[in-house]
Parts: structure tokens; sequence; C-alpha cells
């Protein structure tokens, strides 16, 4: 089957993607600077349509922006029988965002975000205030186009505590992507990843090296094939030892229809896992989704626009080999004014 499936993707790149020969005119001037994408999105789009907005809990949030520019914002959540909530309030004046959140548990949130205090530069710090002992500085700078080209540097640090640091680098080319994490102390971890090819076919690998042991955590490879209606991957990760493949095709233009499926095999336990489900728009306003693992797990999901940008969804979950256990039930009520 694994096989099969690798057949139809190289098969399906040939009609699209030779590398003896240029780029086939399919490729638009906007995809051509697009690049093959990051690695880590292999089989994203198939991941986001199975368990995206399947809310197993119950939670309320409602919104209001007055004529100021101050955004006021409340939730509710009932997760396992326990209750939170939060308030807040946003307001953005040119290149600040200032972001504000009280929750049930007295915990205080403040984010600071400057845009631009340096060319091509982003700058957010937040601060959590519980007590005295267990508050924390978390700083984030962003910078694009500084060190080279086409480069994304991401730095972030976490005050009192140095070791949760890390550096990532991002940099985009044409036909290839390359991205970097280390983390900011005395025994980093370093994590590393590339990916060549097109929007239409990449490939990609991605390794972890830790450097006290002085060896590799992780090592993954993958390959992925993107058309109009399309997206298929297969990765071999955790060292070789789990196979993973996605597929997800489209029924219209909007992509607002789909069936995806996703398959998983650990080579070792020779455990195997899929999920397959499909999304149908039943019209501008209102999403139907419904999914089906192995174990017998039958999910689905209403997703209904009341006004604009305000939606409520409802979920259920049915264990389909224990007809006897109370299906499990999903609300999701969103309102901005």
């Amino acid at each position: 089957m694994i096989l099969t499936f690798f057949s139809s993707l190289c098969f399906i790149a040939s009609q699209f993607y030779d590398i003896d020969t240029p780029i086939s005119p399919l490729i638009s001037a906007s995809a051509m600077n697009s690049g093959p994408g990051l690695f880590s999105n292999f089989g994203k789009k198939t991941k986001d349509l199975l368990m995206r907005d399947y809310p197993s809990d119950q939670k309320i949030s409602v919104s209001t922006t007055s004529v100021t520019g101050v955004t006021l914002t409340s939730t509710a959540t009932n997760k396992g029988g326990e209750s939170t909530g939060d308030v807040g309030a946003m307001y953005k004046h040119k290149s600040t965002l200032i972001n504000v959140k009280f929750d049930a548990q007295s915990n205080i949130t403040m984010t600071l975000t400057l845009k631009d205090i340096a060319p091509s530069t982003n700058t957010t710090a937040s601060f959590k205030l519980n007590n005295y002992k267990s508050s924390k500085i978390a700083t984030t700078l962003t910078s694009t186009d500084i060190f080279f080209p086409s480069t994304k540097a991401i730095a972030s640090l976490e005050l009192p505590d140095f070791r949760s640091g890390k550096l990532d680098v991002h940099y985009f080319h044409h036909h290839a992507t390359l991205t970097s994490t280390v983390a900011l102390n005395h025994s980093p971890t370093i994590n590393i990843s590339a990916t060549i090819g097109t929007p239409i076919f990449a490939m990609g690998a991605k390794v972890g090296y830790e450097t006290p042991s002085c060896k590799f955590t992780d090592f993954t490879v993958g390959i992925r094939v993107n058309i109009p209606d399309s997206t298929a991957s297969i990765v071999l990760s955790d060292k070789g030892d789990t196979i993973r493949a996605s597929c997800i095709h489209h029924f219209d233009r909007f992509k607002k229809s789909a069936v995806a499926g996703e398959f998983s095999r650990r080579l070792k336990t020779k455990k195997t896992r899929f999920t397959i489900g499909g999304c149908y728009a039943v019209d501008g306003q209102t999403m139907v989704k419904a999914k089906l693992t192995n174990h017998g797990k039958l999910s689905v999901l209403l997703k209904h626009e009341i006004i604009p940008k305000s939606f409520v969804t409802l979920s259920s979950e049915l264990d389909t080999q224990a007809l006897h256990k109370i299906p499990r039930f999903g609300l999701a009520l969103v309102l901005k004014h």
C-alpha cells in the first residue's frame, strides 16, 4: 500500500516537474516566489482539515471594538468540568500594539508589540504577573532581511529563566528553504531542516542534534506533491521508525469542500493508525465536517457564521466500538462586533 502511494506521488510529480528541464509554464510567477515551503508544513493541510475546529469542550467568546480602537474580549470556557474565564483589552496605534489580559486565576498578562523600531524589525515583550516569585518576562525579537536577503531571524528569551531562550533562523529561496533552531544555553539542542524543489514538488529533511551527548535525536525525510486541487506527502520520521502518508483533494476552486486522509505506521511495533475525513460547504455561511479514525471514533462538526466574523460551532464525538458510552459534545461561540 505504501509503495503504491509512493509510486503515485512520483508519477504525479513527473507530470509537473522535471529536474533536467526548465520549470513548467504551469507554475506562475507568484508560485515561484513562494518557493517549496517549509519542511514543517509537509502534510499540514491534511492535518488542519482533520484536526482543526473540533471543540471537545464549551467555549464562549465575546469581543467588541470601540471607535477609539480599543478591543474588549471576554472568554468563558468549561473544560473537563472545570470553568475558567478571562477578560482582555487590546489597543493598536500605528506600529504599537498593547494587549492586557486578566484570567480567573488572578493572573495578569501584558504584551507589548513594537514594529519597525529598526528597519524590518518587530519586537514583542510580554509580562505575566501572578505573584512576585512566579513573575516572568518574555521577549521576542523578529528581524527580516537584516543579515542576508530573504532571511528571517527570531530570537526569544524568558526572564529570569535564561535557559528557555532560543534562536530561530529561516532562509527562503525560489527553490530551497532552510530553517535552524538553537537553544540559547550552555548545552544547546540544534534542529535543522531543509527543503528543495518548487511549489509543485519538494523534498525535505530534518535533523536534531544534542550537543551534551553528541547524539542525533531526530532524523526525518519526506517528499510533497502539490497540484491545484490536491496535495500529498510521505514523511519518514523517528529515525526511520515511523512512516506517515497524507493526502487532501479539493472539489471546488474556492477549496471549501474537500476530502482528506492520513495514514501512519510504526515499523518496530507494527502499529497502524489512520484518519479519514472531509468538509463540505453547504453555503457561504455554513460548513459541515466529519472524520473517522481506525479506533472507531466518529466526529462530526457544524460551523455557521451567524453574522460577519461571528461563528457558532457544534461538534460531537461517538465511539462506534462502545455505543453504550455517552457521546462527547462541544460548543464554541465567537461573537464580534
